[in-house]
């Protein structure tokens, strides 16, 4: 077994080359990450009270509302002193999944219905509770509802889940307007919005315009944030079951769909449902290929690639002016399963948004569900595991994330050119580093569109990086792509791009683009950029030096200084065997772990959204079928976890076994 001490041997070496001729301050330096510069904290709830948030409003005076899915509502008075206070306003209601302010009364979006309630005689207590328009219910227990959220002109908007009948894989709308998207009135009146939603936990009203966030699932290859347009179809064809109604604004239907792509109603011999698996020998089919045989089919303008940007995405707020430095403006998604919050910048091209999305700050104590802005310009976070599981120590609570004014060094936003992307720095990069072409790398993938649950990415493709302009501030930095593809997500890394000033890394050096269109313009000539390429130079170096002390030993010059082997005794080998005493670590097989997505479900001992390594040791499986569940899982192993584990064909056989391997070692 290697020794830690050697293990921590190289890096050290490896640093100390890195920063080798830079001023003694700058090599002291270590480069801050996320919780340096946005802090968590955490509001106490009362004792005895699971506080499952389902939903977060800051009320005129500065207090904020809560609503937990057990269907209590509190007030929150002084919800940023040291000191808060719990009142309870409401109780008794159903599973209340979002709250809404307007006119002295609170409104939330129960299990079946729209609510107003408002507290008549100033007890501080809701004794008027008004149902302003209510939807079917089946009885399903995943008929999930959630919102309001207001529109400028006074209406509210909510959104409604599919259930989940027997077989559970098939997401089906079993009522009228489940899977929709509902615009009502205050007075009333219902009118359908938009349909092809599966689970739509998070939905935001952005600038006047109706945003929501899609959760991985069946015909749903990964989350993603959607533009909800009136008449818009978005993902999943359940919600298509009811376009024949009068007052339905698109008519697209179930059938067209299922005429092209196959809904995977298999039974067996017996008559019994077969759940759909990813089937890896045929052509894959995109959202983008459909788009063009169904125009009313609306592409996300952000894909947020399972396990790495969450996998039960939610709440999506936008950055108000002077709230977080450099990032006003741009969008906040919360993530129920991985307990997290990412960062979204948006553009137009061609009438459509889309855009880039980052990581921005993960370790809060259980999901994020709902986020709400104080007035202090901190952050309140509302939290619910739920049953299904969720990163961190808690199943509930509330916090806050705090900024400390400094500024992070980080990409700010990203921007698609006709030859490839801009970025945009928080401040000046080192123009040595970003004027490198080895600094970056770019690769592109998408998701199938089918009807089994999730997808793993496919066609997944290196794109080459031709050459960098940098701006005369530094501030910008126009990086020239080969062979972008309209329709998917491009990966860029940035590595080794530094900053000026303290030759820091970037907070988060990856950027995940959601290229629906390539943008016209004026595309640049190689005269005009960057073209060096500093690992290009170090490999010819080596090659140089290779063929150098080839020659001399071939010359024999070089031939005096080898040492000559004893040959080896008969019967013996001179090596090791493979692998021999070699016993892998948590720190060895991390990073294959974080690459194929396994920590966004497992953690090594809590049980999370799926069960913990050392559980699924007990179940004394070989190496080689671990492999086999990774590829092709069995929920049916785990009845006990509410998320099934989608099929992850992609993972390399060879790094699913070092996998298995230790997994196998914690039993």
């Amino acid at each position: 077994m290697i020794k830690v001490a050697k293990k921590l041997f190289l890096p050290v070496l490896m640093a100390g080359a890195l920063f080798a001729g830079l001023p003694q301050k700058v090599q002291a330096q270590e480069s801050p990450m996320e919780e340096d510069f946005f802090k968590i904290m955490r509001v106490p709830s009362p004792e005895g009270t699971l506080l499952e948030v389902g939903g977060l409003v800051i009320l005129p005076n500065g207090d904020l509302g809560i609503s937990t899915r057990r269907g209590d509502i509190f007030i929150l008075e002084n919800p940023t002193s040291p000191k808060p206070h719990f009142r309870k306003f409401a109780s008794g209601l159903h599973e209340v999944l979002g709250l809404a302010y307007k006119d002295g009364s609170l409104y939330c979006a129960q299990r079946g219905e729209l609510t107003k309630l408002t507290d008549t005689n100033n007890d501080g207590k809701a004794d008027l509770f008004e149902t302003v328009y209510a939807w079917p219910l089946s009885g399903n227990y995943h008929e999930y509802s959630f919102g309001p959220k207001i529109a400028p002109d006074g209406s509210f908007f909510v959104t409604t889940n599919l259930g989940f009948p027997d077989p559970w894989w098939h997401a089906t709308s079993l009522v009228p307007w489940r899977g929709w998207m509902l615009k009502i009135s205050p007075e009333g009146k219902m009118e359908p919005w938009a349909t092809g939603l599966r689970s739509p936990a998070g939905i935001g009203m952005i600038d006047g315009e109706m945003f929501y966030t899609e959760n991985q699932g069946d015909w749903v290859g990964s989350g993603g944030l959607w533009h909800v347009k009136k008449g818009a179809f978005t993902v999943h064809p359940g919600g298509l079951r009811w376009t024949n109604q009068p007052n339905s604004p698109l008519k697209m239907t179930q059938q067209q769909v299922y005429a092209k792509l196959d809904p995977r109603f298999e039974k067996d011999a017996k008559g019994g449902h077969v759940k759909p698996e990813n089937r890896v020998k045929e052509p894959n089919v995109t959202m983008f290929d459909m788009k063009k045989q169904f125009p009313d089919l609306q592409l996300p303008a952000v894909w947020l690639p399972h396990g790495i940007l969450g996998i039960s995405n939610s709440e999506v707020l936008k950055i108000p002016e002077g709230h977080f430095g450099p990032f006003e403006g741009q969008l906040l998604v919360g993530d129920q399963g991985q307990s997290k919050i990412m960062r979204v910048a948006l553009e137009k091209v061609k009438g459509e948004y889309q855009g880039v999305a980052f990581d921005f700050r993960s370790g809060f104590q259980s999901g994020v569900l709902r986020m709400a802005w104080a007035k202090d310009k901190s952050l309140f976070v509302g939290e619910t595991a739920r049953g299904w599981g969720a990163a961190g120590e808690a199943n509930e609570g509330l916090q806050r994330l705090i900024w400390n004014t400094r500024i992070p060094f980080e990409m700010k936003t990203v921007k698609a050119m006709p030859d490839g992307f801009e970025v945009e720095f928080t401040s000046p990069v080192d123009r040595k580093s970003a004027e490198d072409i080895a600094s970056y790398a770019v690769d592109s993938y998408i998701y199938k569109y089918h009807a089994v649950y999730g997808s793993p990415p496919v066609n997944a493709k290196k794109l080459a990086v031709k050459g960098v302009k940098l701006s005369a501030d530094g501030t910008k930095a126009r990086v020239l792509v080969d062979n972008l593809r309209e329709g998917y997500i491009h990966v860029l890394k940035l590595d080794g791009v530094r900053a000026k000033e303290n030759y820091y890394t970037l907070v988060h050096p990856v950027a995940y683009y959601t290229l629906n269109s390539i943008p016209e313009g004026q595309k640049l000539a190689l005269s005009e950029v960057s073209t060096r390429n500093s690992a290009a130079a170090s490999a010819t170096s080596k090659a140089s030096k290779a063929n150098l002390t080839t020659g001399k030993a071939k010359g024999g010059s070089a031939a005096k200084n080898t040492v000559s082997k004893a040959p080896a005794t008969p019967g013996k080998t001179t090596a090791a065997p493979k692998n021999a005493n070699v016993v892998l670590t948590f720190n060895d097989v991390k990073p294959l772990l974080a690459k194929n997505t396994c920590l966004a479900c497992h953690t090594t001992d809590k049980k999370q959204v799926g069960p913990g390594f050392r559980e699924i040791a007990k179940r004394k499986y070989s190496n080689q079928k671990i492999v086999d569940l990774i590829h092709n899982p069995k929920p049916e192993n785990w009845p006990t976890y509410a998320t099934p584990m989608p099929p992850m064909p992609q993972v390399p056989k060879g790094e699913a076994l070092k996998i298995a391997a230790w997994i196998n070692s914690l039993k």
